[in-house]
C-alpha cells in the first residue's frame, strides 16, 4: 500500500516538528525501510535545537560508529543560546506576570506599548526577545512554553509579520501538545489573518506576488489544519465547512488535490450529518454531491481507492468496483496517520452509502448478494441490514421476507398535489427575480440612449 501512502506529499508542507509523527507512524506501518525512515528523522532533528533527541537516532543508524564531536559543541550552544534568551525576555516576562499589569492592559495595542513604556520601560526591542525566546523553545521541543510566549508576545506586538509568525508557532505548538480546542481557535485566527490579506484586485501585474503567496498561505493551512480537523470531536463537519467554501476549495483543486482523499472521507464520516442530522448545514448535507462533482473534475490529478469509491457508486453506479474500491480504501484508511482511527467508522458508513444507492435502484434486493456487495458474510449481513433498516428512514419503505431471505421495497407514491408543490415551489420567486433582472436592463438601456447624444456632442 505504500503507493498510496501521502506522507512525503504532506511533510513538504509542514514545518520540521509536525513531520516528526508521521515518520514515527511511518515505522509502524512498515511499508518503507525503517532504516530509510530513520534517517530521514534524523535529517530533520539536525535541524532543530534537539540535540539528544538527534544523538538517540544517529546511534540507532550508526550503532558501531562514534558519537560525532559536533553533538558536545551544539548542545553547549544551544543551553548557552537557551540561557542568553531568557534573560533578554526576562524582563517583560517579570512584567506580563504581574497581575496588575494584566488588568490594565486594553485591546488598543499602541496604548498597551505606551502604558508599558511610562510604567515598566519596556520597549519593542524587550518585547521582540519574548518572540526570540519563544521560537527558540520551540525549536528545543519545549512546546508548552513555546505556546505560552507566543501568546504573550502575540498580544503586545504590533508588528504584523512577526505576529503572524507567532500565529503559526503557536498552532504548531498546540497541535504537538494536543490541545485541540485551543489549536482550533488558533487555527480559525490564522484563517481569518490570511484571508484578510486578500489583495483588493487580482488584474495588475503589482497583486500577483500578494495573491501568490496568499494561495501559499491557504495550502500550508490546509495541510496543518488535518491534526486539527482530524483529532477534534467536532473536526470532521468543520473540514467539511472550511474545505467546501469556494476559496479553500479552490485552493485544493490549484495546489494540492490529494487533499479530496481527507474531503471524502470527513463526508463519509459525516453520515448522520448528511442525512440531516440536527445543526447541520447545508453545506454538510450536501457534501457528498458536491465532492462527487469535484472529484470527477480532478480524476485527471489526483485518484485513490477513497475517491475512485465515492466515483464507482455515485457517477458510474458500478456496485461490484465500488465493492473492490472499499476493500483498498479500507487499507488505505487504516493505513494513513490522520484517518487510522476512523477506519471501522468510515468501513460502517461506506456500507450505509452502497446500501443506500442499492436500494434506491432495485424494489426486491436478495440479502445475501446485498451482503456480498457490503463484504460481510451472509449472518453479519443480515443482522447489519435488519440494524440498517431499524435505524434509518427506509423503514418505511423496507420489508424483511427472511424467509425467501429478501428485502422488498414499496416506495409510496408521492401524492399528484405534492407533486405541483414541489415542481411550483419557489415560482413566486423566480418569476419575481426574473421581472426584477429585466427592469434593470430596462434601466441600462434607457441610461445608454440619454448618454448617448451627449457623447455624439463630445466628440464634435
Amino acid at each position: 500500500m505504500a503507493e498510496y501512502d501521502l506522507s512525503k506529499t504532506i511533510i513538504s508542507y509542514l514545518d520540521r516538528h509536525l513531520a516528526f509523527p508521521l515518520l514515527a507512524h511511518l515505522v509502524e506501518t512498515k511499508h518503507f525501510p525503517v532504516e530509510q525512515v530513520q534517517e530521514a528523522q534524523y535529517e530533520l532533528a539536525k535541524g532543530t535545537n534537539m540535540v539528544d533527541y538527534a544523538l538517540n537516532l544517529f546511534e540507532q543508524l550508526h550503532p558501531d560508529e562514534e558519537i560525532p564531536a559536533e553533538f558536545s559543541g551544539k548542545r553547549e550552544k544551544a543551553v548557552s543560546t537557551n540561557e542568553r534568551l531568557q534573560q533578554e525576555a526576562q524582563a517583560v516576562l517579570d512584567v506580563i506576570e504581574n497581575p496588575e499589569v494584566a488588568q490594565a492592559l486594553r485591546q488598543d495595542k499602541n496604548q498597551n506599548l505606551q502604558y508599558l513604556k511610562d510604567n515598566y520601560n519596556l520597549t519593542l526591542e524587550q518585547i521582540t526577545a519574548l518572540y526570540n525566546f519563544g521560537q527558540f523553545q520551540y525549536t528545543y521541543g519545549n512546546y508548552s512554553g513555546a505556546a505560552d510566549y507566543l501568546y504573550h508576545f502575540r498580544v503586545l506586538s504590533t508588528d504584523n509579520e512577526l505576529n503572524t509568525s507567532a500565529h503559526w508557532g503557536k498552532l504548531a505548538s498546540d497541535i504537538l501538545i494536543g490541545k485541540w480546542d485551543t489549536a482550533l481557535e488558533e487555527l480559525n485566527n490564522l484563517r481569518d489573518v490570511i484571508d484578510s490579506r486578500a489583495p483588493s484586485s487580482l488584474l495588475t501585474a503589482s497583486t500577483e506576488p500578494a495573491a501568490l503567496t496568499q494561495l501559499h498561505s491557504r495550502t500550508w493551512l490546509v495541510h496543518w489544519s488535518l491534526f486539527v480537523y482530524f483529532n477534534h470531536p467536532q473536526g470532521r463537519a468543520l473540514l467539511l465547512e472550511t474545505f467546501l467554501s469556494p476559496t479553500y476549495l479552490n485552493t485544493i483543486q490549484t495546489s494540492c488535490p490529494w487533499i479530496l482523499r481527507y474531503l471524502a472521507t470527513a463526508a463519509i464520516l459525516s453520515r448522520k450529518s448528511s442525512a440531516g442530522g440536527a445543526g447541520a448545514s447545508s453545506r454538510v448535507r450536501h457534501s457528498i454531491r458536491e465532492i462527487v462533482k469535484v472529484i470527477q473534475t480532478e480524476e485527471y490529478q489526483y485518484q485513490d481507492p477513497v475517491t475512485s469509491f465515492l466515483k464507482e457508486l455515485y457517477v458510474n453506479f458500478d456496485f461490484e468496483a465500488a465493492q473492490r474500491e472499499l476493500v483498498l480504501a479500507e487499507r488505505v484508511i487504516g493505513d494513513d496517520f490522520f484517518l487510522g482511527d476512523f477506519r471501522e467508522e468510515f468501513l460502517d458508513n461506506a456500507r450505509y452509502f452502497i446500501s443506500e444507492a442499492y436500494c434506491r435502484i432495485h424494489q426486491r434486493i436478495d440479502i445475501g448478494d446485498l451482503s456480498e456487495r457490503l463484504n460481510l458474510s451472509r449472518d453479519e449481513g443480515e443482522k447489519w441490514i435488519v440494524n440498517l433498516i431499524r435505524e434509518t428512514r427506509m423503514g418505511a419503505d423496507a420489508k424483511i421476507d427472511l424467509e425467501k431471505n429478501v428485502i422488498e421495497i414499496h416506495r409510496t407514491a408521492l401524492p399528484v398535489y405534492q407533486s405541483v408543490i414541489e415542481k411550483t415551489r419557489g415560482l413566486a420567486f423566480r418569476t419575481q427575480a426574473m421581472g426584477a433582472g429585466i427592469t434593470r436592463s430596462q434601466q441600462v438601456s434607457s441610461q445608454k440612449n440619454e448618454a448617448q447624444p451627449a457623447v455624439v456632442e463630445g466628440a464634435r
